[in-house]
């Protein structure tokens, strides 16, 4: 799956987004430099087919269906369109995706689920609260268990704060598991992206604009992945993952079934 933006802007005279064009694609995370506080939300909604562009278009596989680009890529941590409310808890956020998932979402559910990400310890506390890679790692876990979906648009992630090599191999290591990844961040986690080590070295790895020739040639061809699983750690890249869209089942009579509220559903998400 490959998503193009060719000459995409929002606005009179591109003053929501000035125009861009990029790709992303099915085994590789991109990042692409947005700044102001409007601008990386505009973009994320216009990649994942969820806001029409003023100007240019955006094609999934050469075709331009918006209904496909919204069953397909899924928005994450977006501000004010699909972040969830920073006050609620992470097993409030849990439940309802995996109901959005059509999976189990009982609170014992919810709990059962981050026991099996490694994230038991941050059930019952404020999402809003959570470290930002640990944050990441749930976020678009959650996203990936929708059975549809083959791409994610991840939404600033250096808003909140940390360095940003901890999502940053988040993201590569969804592109390592075949999503397409995109990640919209600020020009200083763009700087630092760039120099890292891992980001140089892999060719699946790059600005999302880095591929692109002229617009009679298109995208160039990408050689196999061949940059290694990253190690992982809990202040660093979050936590070991499940398998896509799995549900383990197993007897958990220490868990308690609580009520931890929940979130107003977003209509992009």
């Amino acid at each position: 799956m490959r998503i193009m933006l060719d000459g995409v802007s929002k606005g009179r005279r591109g003053q929501a987004l000035p125009e861009m064009t990029l790709s992303f694609e099915t085994g590789h995370a991109r990042f692409i430099r947005a700044e102001t506080e409007q601008r990386p939300t505009v973009l994320g909604l216009i990649a994942s087919g969820r806001m029409k562009p003023d100007t240019g278009c955006v094609t999934i596989d050469a075709e331009t269906d918006a209904t496909q680009l919204r069953r397909r890529i899924a928005l994450v941590d977006a501000p004010e369109v699909s972040d969830p409310h920073p006050g609620v808890t992470v097993a409030a956020v849990v439940g309802e995706e995996l109901m959005f998932a059509g999976l189990a979402a009982t609170p014992l559910h919810a709990r059962r689920w981050l026991r099996n990400l490694g994230f038991s310890d941050l059930a019952g506390i404020p999402i809003g609260t959570v470290d930002p890679a640990a944050r990441v790692r749930i976020l678009c876990e959650l996203a990936v268990l929708r059975e549809d979906v083959e791409g994610l648009v991840l939404v600033s992630p250096d808003r909140h704060g940390g360095r940003p090599d901890g999502w940053w191999r988040i993201s590569a290591e969804f592109a390592e598991r075949g999503f397409a990844m995109l990640v919209i961040v600020g020009g200083a986690a763009a700087a630092v992206i760039a120099g890292m080590p891992e980001t140089l070295g892999a060719d699946h790895l790059s600005d999302a604009t880095a591929d692109l020739t002229d617009s009679t040639s298109g995208l160039l061809s990408s050689p196999p992945l061949s940059y290694p699983a990253p190690a992982h750690s809990r202040d660093s890249t979050g936590a070991a993952t499940t398998s896509r869209g799995e549900d383990r089942e197993e007897d958990d009579q220490d868990d308690e079934a609580q009520d931890d509220g929940a979130h107003d559903p977003e209509a992009t998400r």
